[in-house]
């Protein structure tokens, strides 16, 4: 296959490029960043590109929105995506999106050179080869998600106020409803997010950050999230 490399560390860049060759592959580019990543891409016709999801600037979610661009302006180029951690927020997107071959894989699979190399080929073959990591946590998020969907309106903006720091008195003063009405809303979430009663932790605390987790909303501030239920 000719390879594209996008990683910004030279250990493993310089690896992974040794590594290809040896396999029989053509690296034909091996970049840092993706600033002139669409370019290369034009320029050297790769089969398959390889990126890291964390890239410069920013080191936050560079590599897989590149990803994601790549999976809409070249449907049929192969990607496979290379991280340290399963990034959920944009996964689940690259997954679904129409395309062709993909991997998403965890740096620790490059360790295992048989098994990382089994990998690129099946890619090659026009597979979809994803880490079983990946699969756990992708299939857990859309679990959370599920019960999320449970909620009614209006429990979704007692969630919200919750996950915003407010306490029952406050709610209901902004709702124009009666503190016992919130107490029966906050009651209700609990059940359907799987909340008991023993849950280890603050139920009120896990709520919120199972809707700060769903909707990217702000933490909410310390010491203000009420009493625990």
């Amino acid at each position: 296959m000719r390879i594209l490399i996008c990683e910004d560390s030279v250990l493993l860049r310089e690896g992974l490029v040794r590594l290809l060759e040896d396999a029989g592959h053509e690296v034909v580019a091996a970049l840092a960043d993706t600033v002139e990543l669409e370019q290369t891409v034009a320029g050297s016709a790769p089969d398959l590109c390889i990126l890291d999801v964390r890239l410069p600037p920013t080191f936050t979610d560079e590599g897989i929105r590149a990803a994601l661009g790549l999976r809409a302006s070249r449907p049929s180029l192969a990607i496979l995506v290379l991280s340290q951690y399963v990034e959920e927020r944009y996964a689940s997107d690259l997954i679904a999106a129409q395309g062709g071959p993909l991997g998403y894989l965890l740096k620790d699979r490059v360790a295992d050179v048989e098994e990382f190399l089994g990998s690129v080929q099946r890619i090659s073959e026009g597979a979809t080869v994803l880490d079983p990591e990946v699969v756990a946590q992708l299939l857990t998020r859309r679990n959370r998600d599920d019960k999320m969907m449970r909620l009614t309106e209006r429990e979704r903006t007692v969630l919200a106020l919750i996950a915003e720091g407010k306490s029952n008195q406050a709610i209901a003063g902004l709702l124009f409803l009666s503190e016992a009405s919130v107490e029966k809303h906050i009651t209700s979430i609990f059940q359907k997010l799987g909340f008991d009663p023993d849950e280890s932790g603050n139920r009120r605390v896990l709520a919120a950050l199972a809707h700060i987790e769903n909707t990217g909303g702000p933490t909410p501030p310390t010491g203000q999230t009420g009493a625990a239920r």
